[in-house]
């Protein structure tokens, strides 16, 4: 009772304020109290800010709060722009709002020392403001021009997107006060901005009804930076924590200049002695109440999954999930959010954090999950299932669960993003060890039908506890804090958990024999063999009952697409032990071993797994399966989503196997591999090199018949894409001399054995490009083959 009491004084309190006018110019504006006290003038649709204090710091952070919804634009519902530190100077007539530099720094009691840091680098004055009227030590300032300007970068995004050229349009643009509040440690804007200009991109004319004009919600929040009992932790690379960074140039000389620390959530034990206790503050997250059912229950469950890893290290309900009050902003940056947001086509979700600058403290974990994600998911499962509507329409359940398993991994990633935690792309080879992998569903087949139970993770990994052991234990009183984390780190390797990121697992010429995307199984090679037959024997049981009763036809080839290309990923994750390595994020006196170059056998078995996607009997459609896909009716037209072709209407059976043959062969032939494939063989002369190589893709394709003359056309195709490849190692200047030297050499070693073999059609075709090659190498192109469709994230390339 005397809490609430407390509670309704201090609001009474609050909220007098109303009454009281500090400027004469205001005294007939409508007045908001909060950390910074602003008045709005109706009959000129002006905001005024109250600045009590200068040269103090607080955060100011603009965000969109309604956006475009084109994934590939990238301008979305709830994105975060860049926090900054600002402070307001007086200078004559005007207070300018200055962000200074924290890059660069002096930690030191020095203040002449501090200074000399601060002259040394550029700040930035982000706003300068006529000081409309002054009393008694405060100043009324007009930040209306400030409010309505395009800070987010709409019109440079647009711009680098090939949309068009745009700019703020004033006169349709205005303040937004539905979302306009005022609170004691932060105080919110919200305005809305259009864009006129020129559409000149079909992505925006895709999503906007009058694409010349482009209005969207812009969100500016001026914040009370938090207090100074944050503890920052030191970063180390082994971790999987993500780096806050700045240079302190107060470091004595033989200290690195660089300080390098981890970003986190503020976390204490209401008891740091007690074996389990609670949170001073638990870390609480809001789901968007906008998120429809079973959808959000999946969320729920999924986000939830934290508390165990938090549990793991002696807290109790430090990590609570609910679901956003229905008067909250998610832009608030009181709350934590999960928002589930639209666009017209399917994209990544992302984690974002609104992030103090000077310390690394997470204030704000915001996360945006693509509303599409779930769709793909059920496509592929639909894709996989024998039969699923031969009987009934309504049997969706299978495909929904396989769907919804996979949102609450997707859940419990992203919020993993904004808690501070890396992507661990190795974390498939320790049997899911870690929500923060990219998954790929996995199958198994029992009796010749393909299972689905397994086909996602069902709870936190072992390295998702190792992660947030590192960030967040809170250490009893006594404890050296190093030792402590190095031995969670220790024990951690010695239970063979492994970890890799994002430089080492995305580059599709990469070289780390564990860090991939969208793979399984510690042995990539037979996972791709289990692959390719689960492929094949969900593509034999694919037939007019894939799709419901009364669909179009056409949704079969949409259906068919994400199983056909089922091997991508792990083909991605095989081709990277040709000429790869095995090495960690290691540090001295860890016992790590640093790199070494993965085994000859292994390397040899790889090569072997991955020519079987450039074998027309594995990758050609069957012909029984063709008929199923007739020219697309009307209103179901292609979409990017679908095969590409060179026929027209027709479906292009050879053309998807080029497509498919050329992301192999842009894999396996990368220019990076080939020049690894030299060092190795230098360094080990029983190691696979690029002779071999090459000469085996030869052997394995080009000298390759078959009797079928359906299979030897989608040969063809595919051999033209090899030699398509040969001749890009032979022309291109990004790799060693030597690989165009020996890429040259097979070329006419295989031009001479085209013209002592039957001359046809084919070969000449083949010698007169291996000629024209030769004859100007330095114009040379990889000839284009149709574009795969849309792949990652399971649904598309876009941002993380």
């Amino acid at each position: 009772m005397k809490k609430q009491l407390s509670y309704a004084i201090s609001i009474l309190f609050f909220t007098s304020g109303l009454l009281a006018q500090n400027f004469d110019k205001t005294k007939n504006f409508q007045k908001f109290n909060g950390f910074f006290n602003f008045y709005y003038d109706d009959a000129t649709d002006k905001v005024f800010l109250e600045v009590n204090e200068l040269e103090k710091e607080f955060l100011y952070v603009y965000s969109l709060s309604s956006g475009v919804g084109s994934n590939d634009i990238g301008l979305d519902r709830g994105q975060l722009g860049n926090e900054q530190v600002v402070f307001f100077r007086k200078a004559g007539n005007k207070l300018l709002l200055v962000q200074p530099n924290m890059m660069f720094r002096a930690n030191t009691d020095n203040e002449l020392e501090r200074k000399s840091v601060e002259q040394a680098f550029a700040k930035s004055v982000l706003f300068g403001f006529k000081i409309e009227e002054e009393s008694k030590g405060k100043y009324l300032i007009d930040i209306t021009d400030f409010l309505i300007q395009d800070a987010h970068g709409v019109t440079a995004r647009l711009k680098s997107r090939k949309q068009g050229t745009y700019s703020l349009d004033k006169s349709k643009s205005a303040l937004a006060f539905e979302r306009t509040k005022a609170f004691p440690k932060n105080v919110e804007f919200d305005v809305t901005l259009t864009f006129k200009g020129n559409a000149e991109g079909d992505y925006i004319k895709s999503v906007v009804p009058n694409p010349s004009l482009v209005t969207v919600a812009q969100h500016h929040s001026l914040i009370e930076l938090p207090d100074q009992g944050y503890e920052q932790r030191e970063f180390d690379p082994r971790s999987g924590s993500n780096l806050f960074a700045y240079y302190d140039y107060a470091t004595p000389v033989q200290e690195p200049i660089l300080k390098r620390f981890i970003s986190r959530h503020r976390l204490e034990k209401k008891n740091p002695n007690a074996e389990v206790s609670e949170a001073v503050e638990p870390i609480v997250y809001y789901l968007d109440n906008g998120t429809p059912e079973p959808v959000r229950s999946a969320l729920l469950e999924g986000g939830k999954w934290w508390n165990q890893a938090f549990e793991a290290i002696g807290y109790k309900d430090a990590f609570q999930l609910r679901i956003l009050p229905d008067d909250a902003d998610p832009m608030d940056v009181r709350y934590n959010v999960i928002q589930w947001v639209h666009r017209s086509t399917r994209g990544w979700s992302y984690g974002m954090s609104v992030k103090d600058p000077r310390t690394g403290e997470i204030i704000k974990g915001h996360v945006s999950l693509g509303s599409l994600r779930i769709r793909q998911d059920f496509l592929i499962a639909q894709a996989l299932m024998d039969r699923p509507f031969a009987e009934r329409d309504d049997n969706y359940q299978p495909m929904l669960e396989m769907a919804l398993a996979r949102i609450r991994q997707l859940s419990a990633h992203e919020i993993g993003h904004t808690l501070g935690f890396a992507h661990n792309f190795a974390a498939s080879t320790n049997n899911r060890a870690s929500v923060m992998d990219y998954p790929h569903p996995q199958f198994e087949l029992d009796g010749g039908e393909i299972q689905f139970s397994n086909a996602y993770d069902t709870g936190i990994g072992e390295w998702d506890k190792v992660t947030v052991a590192y960030s967040y234990s809170d250490f009893p009183s006594g404890t050296d804090e190093k030792e402590g984390l190095n031995a969670i780190l220790e024990k951690a390797q010695a239970d063979g958990l492994r970890y890799i990121s994002d430089q080492d697992a995305r580059p599709r010429g990469g070289a780390h024999a564990l860090g991939h995307l969208w793979d399984n199984g510690r042995n990539a090679s037979q996972e791709l063999d289990k692959v390719l037959k689960i492929r094949e024997t969900a593509i034999g049981n694919f037939s007019m009952d894939n799709i419901r009763t009364g669909e179009a036809n056409s949704v079969l080839e949409d259906v068919f697409a994400p199983l056909y290309f089922f091997h991508r990923y792990q083909t991605e994750a095989v081709s990277k032990l040709i000429g790869g390595l095995d090495y960690n994020y290691s540090v001295k006196g860890d016992g790590q071993r640093m790199v070494y170059t993965i085994s000859e056998s292994t390397q040899q078995n790889a090569l072997e797994s991955i020519l079987r996607t450039l074998d027309a009997s594995e990758i050609a459609i069957p012909e029984d399966k063709l008929e199923l896909f007739p020219p697309r009716a009307i209103g179901y037209g292609r979409t990017r989503e679908s095969f590409k072709g060179r026929m027209g209407v027709s479906f292009d059976a050879l053309s998807v196997a080029e497509t498919a043959a050329d992301m192999t062969l842009g894999l396996l032939l990368h220019p990076e591999r080939a020049s690894r494939l030299i060092q190795q063989k230098s360094l080990d002369k029983n190691q696979l090199g690029l002779q071999e190589t090459l000469d085996k893709v030869i052997k394995e394709t080009i000298q390759k018949s078959h009797r079928d003359p359906y299979l030897e056309q989608v040969q063809h195709t595919i051999n033209f894409r090899v030699l398509d490849h040969l001749m890009n190692l032979a022309a291109t200047r990004s790799v060693h001399p030597q690989v165009n030297a020996i890429a040259i050499e097979i070329l006419k070693t295989l031009k001479v054995s085209i013209l002592n073999t039957d001359r046809n059609a084919i070969s000449a075709e083949m010698v007169r490009r291996i000629d024209a090659l030769f004859k100007a190498p330095n114009s040379f192109k990889v000839m284009a083959s149709p574009k795969i469709p849309d792949g990652s994230p399971i649904g598309m390339d876009c941002f993380h």
